[in-house]
């Protein structure tokens, strides 16, 4: 049995079963992790996420800020982008049940014998991972509560920019959220900065990745994340970036998660501008 993570598909359907055919899985003993983003930007939206729906048991994902948005659009508290994809879905025969399973995905997925822990995007310094997967299941419960539409109607927004216990309400899950599925970018006292999507290389000076602010209390556990194409396939302070880039052109990769941390990718035909 091998466990694959595998990085931001987006609708990427083709490139992804071509990836499965190159790592010659097989669904009856090995497993796949997907990193969020399941959907959105790229052709094939509907068919991504019912391949990985009829996995089962066989694939854990997690959600991403394309989920996000995708929920808040199906359920009219947000105007679909005009690069948005994932009208299929929403048109759907069986649209209801596909919402339904994509809200009820969690936002941190953790194997303690293999060792990784899966987020879409980011965790801030102060968080332990025992913190991190008490402020999940804190988020997935008011997504499966009377609290989705009130808290998808204030999700979006930048602020609060840095944690505080005392933090409650909307903002508190903005928070915790934006850390999930947004986060890339941090000041040196680790508060979480959004306008800038580009490489650490061409970020300014003042800016760090997530992963290299000091006393992060999660650097000793292994991280496993996507969101991030401008930075790439990277592994730094035990964590590992697996978004190749596969929805502007890049490749689509999948991660060995047995200590060997093999790296397959496979070349990507969409070639998008990025957003």
């Amino acid at each position: 049995m091998t466990t694959y993570a595998i990085g931001d598909v987006q609708g990427c359907y083709d490139s992804l079963r071509r990836l499965l055919d190159k790592i010659q899985f097989d669904p009856n003993k090995d497993q796949l992790w997907f990193a969020g983003d399941l959907i959105n930007r790229g052709p094939k939206s509907l068919e991504t996420l019912r391949f990985i729906i009829s996995l089962g048991d066989s694939a854990h994902s997690v959600l991403g800020n394309h989920e996000c948005h995708f929920l808040a659009s199906a359920r009219g508290h947000k105007k679909a982008h005009r690069t948005d994809t994932f009208a299929d879905i929403l048109e759907a025969h069986d649209a209801d049940q596909l919402i339904h399973w994509v809200r009820s995905l969690p936002f941190l997925h953790h194997d303690k014998t293999l060792g990784y822990t899966m987020i879409h995007a980011g965790l801030p310094a102060p968080w332990t991972l025992e913190d991190a997967k008490r402020y999940a299941k804190e988020l997935e419960a008011a997504f499966q509560s009377d609290l989705f539409d009130p808290f998808l109607a204030s999700m979006y927004g930048n602020k609060p920019t840095h944690w505080d216990n005392s933090l409650s309400g909307h903002a508190r899950l903005r928070f915790i959220i934006n850390c999930f599925t947004r986060m890339r970018f941090c000041d040196e006292q680790g508060h979480l900065e959004f306008k800038e999507k580009g490489s650490p290389a061409d970020s300014p000076p003042h800016l760090i990745p997530w992963f290299e602010v000091p006393k992060r209390q999660t650097a000793q556990e292994k991280i496993v994340f996507g969101h991030w194409s401008t930075l790439g396939l990277n592994k730094q302070n035990n964590a590992f970036c697996l978004d190749s880039g596969c929805l502007w052109g890049g490749q689509l990769s999948a991660m060995t998660l047995d200590g060997t941390e093999r790296i397959i990718s496979l070349d990507c035909d969409a070639s998008l501008e990025p957003y």
